[in-house]
């Protein structure tokens, strides 16, 4: 099959394609990798807390600032790089980008103090923002599968939450959380190399920039949608960077069995996102809601029975969200994809910076369970928002 738009890459067969460059699947895993490596290195400081913590002599709540400085800089960086890279080719950006999430895990490796830490973790932050913003944009033009390459690039989230964070957990207490970060470092590099033998070059969208930008900004529907995506993440993010100190709290000998719960739940719900890839009405609505109720059984948390429930909800209704906005998104703006998606993760990194800060405040002045309490409230507030935006893909 040949594209009539000369700028953009021939899509690919499932497997390979006659030239024996590889094809759709191989593709979009090549970017899950990607993903995955970067979203462990984003929320590893959850799983490492306490240790991180207690070897920079900080509190838990300040501690968590190592999530927030990393979505502050993706929510500044999201919406601007495309300006800044209009056209340059996307694999040769991605391939940067990987290359610079490395040399954040190695400041964050070697840091003295937290104000270092925190400059390593503003680069991870522009390397994320720059990755996604970009990654869904290039998996369509190559494959021409949009739900494929989202549900993909979740799988890689959901990789990264099932296996990154509750190995940083366990491999933390054995050798350290700056070891850990030494591993990100290989895992990074590993990455990098994948991503450079299976993705072919991919030129710029034409019209990329700042004019797509304004463009995208100037739909009302995909403002009241994203700003629902921000909700949805302010609410989680509220809460998850401090999920062992909460679990360490009602069962500590089975923290990391219950992180791996919740790890599960967002492979259910990447998979679920993916099916409801064709009732996005419904997807968008059901994420938001399931993490309510696992926010809301969460701040309860009379039991450790409804303690492994409610984080198994939780993993499933937040991993919901990604794929299910992504798809949303793009949809709802169809021949802005790029601005679009951008938007979307600025929503998400601006909600986490938010999120983190609010919660790590709530934590150090109130409780854990409080800062649970209020996540689901937003969460709520999520759902119902979702639910009363139309989508309607803009035509022009």
């Amino acid at each position: 099959m040949t594209c009539s738009d000369p700028t953009r890459t021939v899509p690919v067969a499932d497997t390979v394609v006659p030239d024996g460059r590889p094809g759709a699947i191989p593709t979009a895993l090549a970017l899950a990798t990607g993903t995955a490596v970067l979203v462990s290195a984003e929320f590893v400081p959850a799983g490492v807390l306490p240790l991180l913590a207690d070897d920079l002599h900080v509190t838990e709540g300040r501690a968590g600032l190592a999530v927030a400085a990393t979505a502050l800089a993706g929510a500044i960086t999201a919406p601007t790089i495309a300006s800044v890279l209009p056209r340059a080719d996307r694999r040769r950006v991605l391939l940067g980008l990987l290359m610079l999430a490395l040399v954040s895990n190695l400041v964050v490796a070697l840091a003295p103090s937290l104000p270092v830490l925190l400059a390593g973790r503003v680069l991870l932050g522009v390397a994320i923002a720059g990755f996604w913003s970009f990654t869904f944009g290039v998996g369509v033009a190559v494959t021409e599968r949009p739900a494929l390459v989202s549900t993909a690039m979740s799988l890689g989230t959901s990789v990264a939450t099932i296996i990154g964070v509750p190995l940083a957990s366990v491999l933390g207490d054995v050798i350290g959380w700056r070891a850990v970060f030494a591993l990100l470092i290989a895992a990074t590099a590993a990455s990098g190399l994948v991503l450079a033998r299976l993705l072919p070059p991919v030129p710029a969208h034409p019209g990329a920039g700042a004019a797509m930008m304004r463009q995208a900004l100037g739909n009302r529907r995909l403002i009241a949608g994203v700003a629902m995506i921000a909700l949805a993440a302010f609410a989680n993010f509220a809460a998850y960077p401090y999920i062992r100190v909460a679990l360490q709290a009602v069962t500590p000998s089975l923290v990391t069995v219950l992180l791996l719960a919740w790890g599960i739940g967002g492979l259910v719900g990447n998979l679920v996102g993916g099916w409801l890839s064709t009732r996005l009405r419904i997807g968008v609505v059901a994420a938001p809601a399931v993490l309510f109720v696992g926010l809301v059984l969460m701040a309860a948390h009379p039991s450790t029975v409804v303690v492994a429930l409610a984080v198994l909800a939780w993993g499933t209704g937040f991993n919901m969200v990604p794929v299910t906005t992504q798809l949303w998104v793009s949809r709802a703006e169809p021949n802005r994809v790029e601005a679009a998606v951008s938007l979307q993760v600025t929503a998400f990194q601006a909600a986490i910076t938010l999120g983190a800060v609010l919660g790590g405040l709530i934590v150090d002045h109130r409780d854990v369970w409080a800062a649970m309490a209020v996540g689901a409230g937003l969460a709520g507030l999520a759902a119902v928002g979702f639910a009363a935006v139309r989508l309607v893909p803009r035509e022009d």
